[in-house]
């Protein structure tokens, strides 16, 4: 389908995008890479008057590591956090996951702010970013403030942003010791059937810290606190392992559609934990 008609903004600066998303009001919405926008205006789920597209506003692209401390312009692309070096160096776990989503020609394009701000439950960067524990900068009208990535989604395309707001960058610390994003998906370019995102801090022969979220298992992404909680003092032997498997399953709620019914997807959650703790422990 075409979608309905529309006028086009390309605002130079985050006051102007700001400024224009206040006094067109609810039938206007920003774009980033429009991987999510642009089909449901297609199938007319969304019907709006205005876009304002956030290409041209270069305070919103970027990686920049100080201190310790890692931020990411909203509208820096998939691509971008694949190949910069110094991100690989400092949190390699973004790079993992930013090359299972879709593929190459989406990559380019699609951005860090689209994938985590809209609150689509099936995007990889949500759970990442709580898995990581960021903070998003969130700018509007009252000016700018911060949301944890934990406390940012509501329900299925409900978050913590208000409408005249704009996600203008991600932070977080750069993780220490070993990480692992493991996807399990029906083929390239899908949605996760479940996928799961760990980071795990050892010393010697026993886990120090742990952090799990998963992806695509309810109407938002499930960070467990629980879960990490049973790695920490461990030498991840099986029992530690199971308990953490088991207090993350139990903080999902998958849903039956084309990817599976209920049963099929804990099972599937269950063997991609398991495999991402593995390898997260492995790497630490």
């Amino acid at each position: 389908m075409i979608p309905g008609a529309f006028e086009y903004h390309r605002p130079e600066s985050v006051g102007a995008a700001v400024k224009l998303l206040a006094e067109l009001g609810e039938e206007s919405r920003v774009i980033a890479g429009g991987h999510s926008l642009i089909p449901m205006m297609k199938l007319r789920m969304a019907d709006l008057s205005h876009l304002i597209d956030l290409q041209k506003i270069d305070d919103l692209k970027g990686i920049r590591i100080e201190g310790g401390r890692i931020t990411i312009g909203a509208m820096t692309t998939q691509h971008e956090l694949i190949t910069n070096a110094a991100l690989q160096d400092a949190a390699p776990i973004l790079r993992e996951a930013a090359l299972q989503i879709a593929d190459p020609q989406v990559r380019y394009v699609g951005t860090l702010g689209g994938n985590v701000a809209n609150g689509d439950p099936g995007n990889d960067m949500p759970g990442l970013m709580q898995c990581l524990d960021a903070s998003f900068t969130l700018v509007g009208p009252d000016g700018e403030r911060q949301v944890a990535a934990r406390d940012f989604y509501e329900a299925a395309y409900f978050t913590a942003r208000a409408d005249e707001e704009i996600l203008t960058a991600v932070s977080f610390d750069a993780p220490q010791g070993g990480y692992a994003y493991e996807k399990q998906k029906r083929k390239i370019g899908d949605y996760a059937t479940a996928a799961a995102a760990v980071l795990i801090a050892r010393d010697g022969d026993r886990c120090t810290a742990a952090s799990i979220a998963m992806t695509n298992l309810a109407d938002t992404p499930t960070y467990s606190a629980e879960a990490g909680a049973a790695l920490v003092g461990s030498g991840l032997d099986d029992e530690a392992v199971k308990a953490a498997v088991t207090a993350a399953l139990s903080a999902i709620e998958p849903a039956e559609d084309n990817r599976g019914p209920v049963e099929f997807k804990m099972h599937v959650a269950g063997v991609i934990l398991r495999r991402a703790i593995d390898r997260a422990w492995s790497r630490a």
